[in-house]
């Protein structure tokens, strides 16, 4: 398979006190990573593409290390998801090349996590944003913990270009009050509830 060529990554994140209630004492914090890559099939159809997921595992980790760090170590994560952004040039099909490095990066340094990793991808052009879905890491019914965090870059997917997104929360939404299961009432039987 060919080589991972690295452009830039991109981090962000947000410390969220309220969403016009009360203020809280911890905010809630939102984090995402961004890695703009080469696409190596723009431009041309290619029928044998999944052995670069095995290429963009070293990646995944790299980005979700920081990812996690930011947010203040694996402890304090409550929530995460991913996405892909493809330039023109490239297929939706290449954004599915992200599933298992991105999921299962974030998978394995959270460690003992039940829920499967909710994912978005789209073709867009140069500055194009993506909502990339959040549930909890251990129960995707936790309904606190629905939410999701918009990723992009102002100069980036270019045509031939791919750019991966990781996202994580250290909690449920500020206010949430929507009802549903509850986190503490999580049983960690199925990735469900």
């Amino acid at each position: 398979m060919p080589d991972v060529i690295l452009r830039k990554t991109v981090f962000s994140l947000e410390e969220i006190y309220h969403e016009g209630g009360p203020v809280a004492d911890t905010p809630l914090l939102r984090g995402s990573a961004l890695a703009i890559i080469r696409n190596p099939f723009a431009g041309r159809y290619e029928p044998e593409i999944k052995g670069f997921m095995e290429d963009l595992k070293p990646l995944g980790l790299r980005m979700a290390q920081r990812l996690v760090d930011l947010l203040g170590g694996p402890e304090r994560i409550e929530g995460y998801g991913k996405g892909s952004l493809i330039g023109e040039a490239g297929e939706l099909e290449h954004g599915a090349l992200w599933h298992a490095p991105g999921g299962y990066a974030m998978r394995q340094l959270l460690a003992d996590t039940k829920a499967i990793v909710p994912s978005a991808k789209k073709v867009g052009g140069v500055g194009a944003r993506l909502d990339v879905p959040i549930t909890h890491i251990n129960a995707a019914y936790v309904r606190s913990h629905f939410d999701s965090m918009e990723v992009g870059c102002n100069d980036a997917p270019r045509a031939d270009e791919m750019a991966f997104a990781l996202v994580m929360t250290t909690g449920p939404r500020i206010h949430s009050r929507s009802g549903g299961l509850e986190a503490w009432d999580i049983k960690g039987e199925d990735g469900l509830r």
